[in-house]
């Protein structure tokens, strides 16, 4: 015969694994993973005038201006045959991306104490679901890339040669990545900013210098010729190798190098499981301290 604790469904205790990702827990709860995201997508732009159209008009803008600045007054190629405006926006996508990730994700505590202070449910949700509402933004700014492409290629007074390769075929790996990246370093700073809300200030600042040596309006190449010396900064920045591949793979212009990419899978996936494994950490007192 089961005793009590056997039958129960759920068992609320502060004691942990070092790293509990429970997968059968989450998706118990995916009505409220859902739920979180609905939200996520709805508040953003509510009694905004223009909505989700600022999915649009931010990295078109922003792209602009770097083909202006980086690529007319600073003379910056973009490689061969590759439209300065498209690949601006190839890399401000990708970066978009994971910068939402690590912002959204960044005051998780902070945002979310008085559902976390009322009510269970795994709190890894929370997080998770910025990482996924934040694919809806994604979709609708790849669709635009993939428009400007289709009018470079086909409709353009000047030939282009660009076109994806077979490596196309790891596009949702690097997507992946990028997810992973910025929740891991997302639910780091979220973790840290129980006691030290000074990061709050900083999370702003750090990932403006952070896209800076991310490559995302310049090619890796570009950095290595002009300052050797400094090169390393990017060469084993991950989130740097995950935008020049994802540039890669979308501009066709290039090649996948296999050991980095290698080498930005292992530590995005170390920098989440960091993450997870602070975040178990904090969510057990972090209550008694924001």
């Amino acid at each position: 015969m089961k005793t009590a604790e056997e039958r129960w469904l759920y068992t609320i205790s502060s004691k942990k694994k070092l790293i509990d990702f429970n997968f059968k827990e989450i998706w118990r709860y995916r009505d409220l993973l859902f739920l979180f995201v609905k939200r996520d997508i709805i508040t953003l732009y509510k009694q905004t005038i223009l909505g989700p159209l600022w999915y649009l008009i931010q990295p078109l803008f922003t792209s602009l201006i770097f083909t202006l600045i980086f690529n007319n007054l600073a003379d910056i190629p973009t490689g061969n045959g590759v439209p300065n405006f498209l690949f601006n926006l190839a890399g401000i996508t990708a970066w978009n991306y994971f910068k939402e990730c690590l912002v959204g994700t960044s005051d998780t505590f902070k945002k979310n104490e008085n559902i976390f202070g009322k009510v269970y449910f795994p709190r890894v949700i929370m997080p998770m679901s910025v990482v996924v509402s934040n694919l809806l933004k994604f979709g609708i700014q790849l669709l635009v890339l993939t428009g400007l492409y289709i009018y470079y290629v086909y409709f353009s007074p000047i030939t282009y040669t660009i076109a994806p390769g077979l490596n196309i075929v790891s596009f949702p790996l690097f997507v992946v990545l990028m997810a992973l990246l910025g929740l891991g370093l997302g639910m780091i700073v979220s973790s840290m900013t129980t006691k030290y809300r000074d990061l709050t200030f900083l999370v702003q600042f750090g990932v403006q210098l952070l896209m800076y040596g991310s490559a995302v309006m310049y090619p890796m190449s570009y950095f290595r010729d002009k300052l050797p010396n400094y090169y390393w900064l990017i060469e084993w920045n991950p989130i740097a190798i995950i935008v020049e591949s994802f540039r890669v793979i979308i501009l066709g212009d290039g090649s996948l190098d296999i050991n980095k990419t290698i080498y930005a899978i292992i530590i995005s996936c170390m920098i989440f499981l960091l993450g997870l494994v602070i975040f178990n950490k904090t969510e057990k007192s972090f209550i008694d301290t924001i």
